[in-house]
């Protein structure tokens, strides 16, 4: 079983290398983009409207993870420059990819103990890729700030897609991958995301015709602390953040038992709660990259010598597993797609975990017909 865990890790990381590794510089792949950029074009998405552009940006920020891993998977990666919080983007991913330098950690941080505009004009992007209702609801931002920001600096697009908790957002939450195409819109790189778009299909299919008829009932945490009595839960919804458990059709645990999102409340619950509810999975959710070691050190073993903690059939069943990030775009997604299928069939792995497969780094491909079948043949499956 192990083994076949590091061989899987090997390999995804091959494969994200023809994946991210196109490289993050725009235009690396052709001139797909080149014969639009001259050109006006408009982009539409909730909640702000139609969008027009007279160029195509080139320096940008992204205030959530997966917005920005968007950008990367469309070869805009050059142009980042600022971010939320750098350790609630996975950008430790890349490092993993061969060609892909994101230098995450020379971003600008855009949260100071709160996000002040004037860091927004400072950086002085030409688009701001953040839906303006979440600077506004969470962040503490005015209606006005946001028109100053918009008409002095940059246009906002973009949608709160990570939560579906949040009952400020009662218009269109797109899923990843409608997101991630007007993101492709606003960057003019519509074939980059056509051979994501079937690339991401097949694979789900593949994985999909692989799962075993288990539907285990998971419980998503954020420990409150290192070694934890207590944890923020959040639901397995529509919510992007939910992707790779909702692709690998597991049953939410917390919902289903009338505890709320902390999302939405900041609410925890300790032992004796989890206790009651005893999921089949605990999925602990932490920032930055976490080796499994680190993981099997830290929570892991904390809550098997816990009094409570170590009478929860997940801990018996050694069904505690690391549960990724919040913040997810394409190529995130697929890490953790294939980090959770390892964590919820660990000697399954040359079933439902060889669908993100074995694959030989590649060179970067002239153009976006090459581009996809590099793709597909990166994520060929084991027979």
């Amino acid at each position: 079983m192990a083994s076949d865990v590091r061989r899987t890790r090997r390999t995804v990381m091959k494969a994200g290398a023809a994946i991210a590794g196109l490289s993050t510089t725009a235009g690396c792949l052709g001139d797909s983009a080149s014969s639009d950029d001259e050109s006006e074009y408009a982009v539409t998405m909730e909640p702000v409207g139609t969008v027009e552009f007279d160029a195509v940006p080139e320096r940008w920020l992204a205030y959530t993870g997966d917005y920005a891993d968007m950008g990367v998977a469309l070869g805009r990666g050059d142009g980042l420059v600022g971010i939320g919080l750098q350790n609630r983007y996975a950008a430790h991913h890349y490092e993993e990819l061969p060609g892909v330098e994101i230098g995450a950690d020379d971003l600008t941080e855009l949260w100071d103990d709160g996000t002040d505009e004037e860091v927004f004009y400072e950086l002085e992007a030409d688009v701001h890729v953040v839906d303006p209702n979440f600077m506004i609801n969470r962040l503490g931002w005015s209606r006005d700030d946001i028109d100053d920001i918009a008409g002095s600096v940059g246009p906002f697009v973009g949608n709160t897609i990570f939560s579906a908790s949040y009952d400020w957002h009662d218009y269109r939450r797109y899923t990843l991958y409608e997101a991630f195409e007007k993101i492709a819109t606003v960057f003019q790189e519509r074939d980059r995301f056509d051979a994501f778009e079937r690339l991401h299909e097949d694979v789900l299919a593949d994985v999909r015709s692989r799962l075993p008829d288990e539907r285990p009932e998971v419980a998503v945490l954020v420990p409150k602390s290192g070694e934890p009595e207590a944890f923020y839960p959040y639901h397995i919804d529509e919510g992007t953040q939910s992707k790779h458990w909702n692709d690998l059709r597991v049953e939410g645990a917390l919902a289903a038992n009338g505890i709320a999102d902390a999302q939405a409340t900041g609410g925890t619950i300790d032992y004796e709660t989890l206790l009651d509810i005893d999921p089949d999975v605990i999925a602990i959710r932490q920032q930055g990259a976490v080796s499994e070691s680190e993981f099997e050190r830290g929570i892991v073993s904390f809550m098997r010598d816990h009094d409570v903690a170590s009478e929860l059939r997940a801990v018996q069943d050694d069904r505690v597993i690391y549960g990724g990030m919040t913040y997810q775009g394409p190529i995130i997604h697929l890490f953790q797609l294939e980090r959770a299928a390892q964590g919820l069939y660990p000697d399954d792995s040359t079933a439902v975990n060889s669908s993100i497969a074995d694959a030989s780094p590649t060179s970067l491909p002239a153009n976006a017909e090459t581009e996809e079948k590099t793709l597909r043949n990166t994520f060929t499956v084991l027979g």
